[in-house]
């Protein structure tokens, strides 16, 4: 797979201007050393958004939010890293080169294979449509479409479409239009067994988007006889299942506005839902909701509120999508769906009032799972109350707030008339088993990690001023080595530091991205919108190396001290050894005296 060099990178890093880049979604004026605006993140009416040029680096001290200049395109334009690269490359007029054995050329034809997919399947997707809409073929599609309630506004606006029952018929008309056999057969068009017989027949089609509204797969229903109720199309170069969502391109707007998406089981419950104003639900593809569509609706989205079927299979996969959902940090609530099975049956059934209402009726995620432990176990039984109890449990580890967290575990004991104190036993009997939970839930992190709390001290104080400073990295690592220092942080950015410099790495996103601890992030955002490290940075660099010099100078000679005592004490005959140890001492009281007396 082809990755984007780092020489390039550091091209696009040197080039960008951050009031250039900022400049185009933030008005900015300057005050005092940095640059000011109303933050996009967050709505204000004072600036809290500042922007620092020389650093290329933002912060806002209303939410929080700061980073280099790739990390604000990822955030505004709700962009991957590859993607935002390839804007700012656009913008800057820099040519990109990849590595991983995938040089230009390579790239090239891939691009192309993907362009020729993707105009296939918007022919295709044409042809379905005129079938459907225009053809005495498609008449018995457009009268099940108007049985369900679906005007022609609907599906135009879906480009829903329709798969004769004749297999045989796509094939000559695609040869015919200048596709080769070997590109047909790979298209995911048509069934591996009989290369020239359409994979879809007499099934109403509804076109897979991704989210600039190309078409790149197809979703079919069949409306009669035998077979699958629905079919999805195979795996191709642009479509994988769990990487894609029904209708996100006519969502993404009202997601975009609200913050929130309702996610469906089917294409005709989407359909229902846009038919009566809500307008941000999306479906997954035949399976389960995916970490990685959770994370794709991320980029817009803060809350999640589910709308699956009111059947046992509805309910689990409800269950499946809050903790999906919470693993990846979205809010998230479960519609209550009455009067129907599910949105199009309550469309039809009770009309787009009734479903726009039902929409609007939900619980938020902890309610409902602790609803569905009562419902499913027999809770005037010990035996089964413990058991809806643990039901709770997976819940709880997603959970990445203590406050929260207590707040879950003191509900979860209310509502099944139990001691809290019971509750965090078993939870944390489980946590530990083999079979049970990650102990590195962040819920219990105050439990199990080790690391103490963050505080600034000498050696964190240092590496924070390197951060900021990065050109005298190069003097600190030839003085100081990781095993010198004591704080985990403090080791953290050494090592981050370290990775930055070995692979020619400079800006401050780079450097983010490779610190794992939460905490730490924050903390280094924070301290790089303060003015601590703007002013004398060599001197605190040197006070910091000496300082930590000494702190381990002096513990070597605490330990001779002690060896020496116990010589003496024994009454060593070993003259050799007390000299050898009586110079090493020496020698660190001299190395002491002239590093305090340089840096006092």
């Amino acid at each position: 797979m082809s990755r984007i060099s780092e020489a390039s990178i550091q091209e696009i890093n040197a080039r960008a201007d951050a009031l250039a880049v900022i400049g185009e979604y933030v008005r900015l004026e300057k005050r005092g050393g940095r640059y000011w605006g109303l933050c996009p993140f967050h709505n204000e009416k004072t600036p809290s958004f500042s922007v620092e040029t020389d650093k290329k680096f933002y912060y806002c001290f209303g939410c929080g939010k700061g980073g280099g200049l790739v990390n604000f395109v990822m955030e505004m334009e709700k962009l991957s890293f590859p993607e935002s690269i390839e804007l700012l490359s656009k913008k800057l007029g820099v040519e990109l080169v990849y590595e991983n054995g995938s040089g230009p050329d390579r790239i090239d034809i891939m691009a192309e294979r993907r362009n020729r997919l993707i105009e296939l399947y918007s022919r295709v997707t044409g042809s379905f449509s005129y079938i459907l809409a225009k053809t005495p073929e498609g008449a018995f599609a457009r009268e099940y479409l108007k049985s369900r309630g679906v005007d022609e506004l609907t599906f135009t606006r879906f480009r829903l479409g329709y798969s004769p029952i004749q297999r045989s018929w796509l094939h000559p008309f695609l040869i015919s239009k200048g596709y080769s056999e070997e590109f047909l057969l790979e298209s995911g068009l048509f069934s591996k067994k009989h290369i020239h017989s359409s994979f879809f027949a007499d099934r109403l089609m509804f076109p897979i988007t991704d989210r600039y509204g190309k078409t790149i797969a197809f979703g079919a229903r069949l409306l009669r006889g035998d077979g699958p109720k629905y079919l999805n199309s195979p795996e191709t170069d642009i479509f994988k299942k769990g990487e894609n969502l029904f209708a996100l391109d006519l969502a993404i707007a009202e997601i975009r506005r609200t913050k929130e998406a309702y996610i469906c089981e089917g294409y005709m419950d989407v359909i229902a839902l846009h038919m009566t104003g809500v307008t941000n639900a999306v479906a997954p593809l035949g399976t389960a909701f995916t970490e990685y569509q959770a994370r794709l609706l991320l980029r817009w989205a803060e809350r999640i509120r589910l709308l699956f079927d009111s059947d046992e299979a509805g309910k689990n996969a409800a269950i499946k999508g809050i903790l999906t959902c919470r693993k990846v940090g979205l809010a998230c609530s479960v519609v209550s769906l009455v009067g129907g099975k599910d949105p199009a049956d309550i469309l039809v059934s009770s009309g787009s009032e009734a479903l726009q209402k039902a929409a609007k009726c939900f619980i938020n995620d902890f309610e409902y799972l602790v609803e569905r432990a009562k419902a499913v176990f027999d809770i005037s039984d010990s035996g089964e109350r413990a058991r809806a109890v643990r039901f709770v449990f997976p819940f709880l580890e997603t959970l990445d707030s203590e406050v929260s967290f207590d707040t879950c575990v003191g509900a979860l004991a209310d509502a099944f008339g139990v001691e809290r104190s019971s509750v965090i036993a078993d939870y944390t009997k489980q946590v530990t088993s083999k079979s049970g939970i990650n102990p590195e839930s962040d819920a219990l992190r105050s439990v199990f990690d080790e690391r103490k709390p963050l505080k600034l001290n000498d050696e964190l104080y240092l590496f924070t001023a390197v951060v900021f400073n990065r050109a005298l990295y190069g003097r600190l690592r030839s003085i100081l080595s990781p095993e010198e220092i004591d704080d985990a942080y403090a080791k953290e950015l050494f090592i981050a530091l370290e990775e930055c410099y070995r692979n020619e790495i400079e800006g401050i996103d780079g450097l983010i991205a490779r610190i794992s601890n939460e905490e730490l992030r924050d903390f280094i955002l924070v301290k790089g919108a303060s003015e601590a490290f703007s002013e004398q940075a060599e001197k605190i660099v040197s006070d910091g190396i000496a300082r930590i010099k000494c702190k381990n100078l002096e513990r070597r000679r605490s330990a001779l001290i002690m060896r020496l005592r116990t010589c003496r004490s024994e009454k060593s005959e070993d003259a050799a050894l007390l000299e050898e140890l009586l110079a090493e001492k020496m020698h660190i009281d001299t190395e002491l005296f002239r590093l305090k007396d340089v840096h006092e």
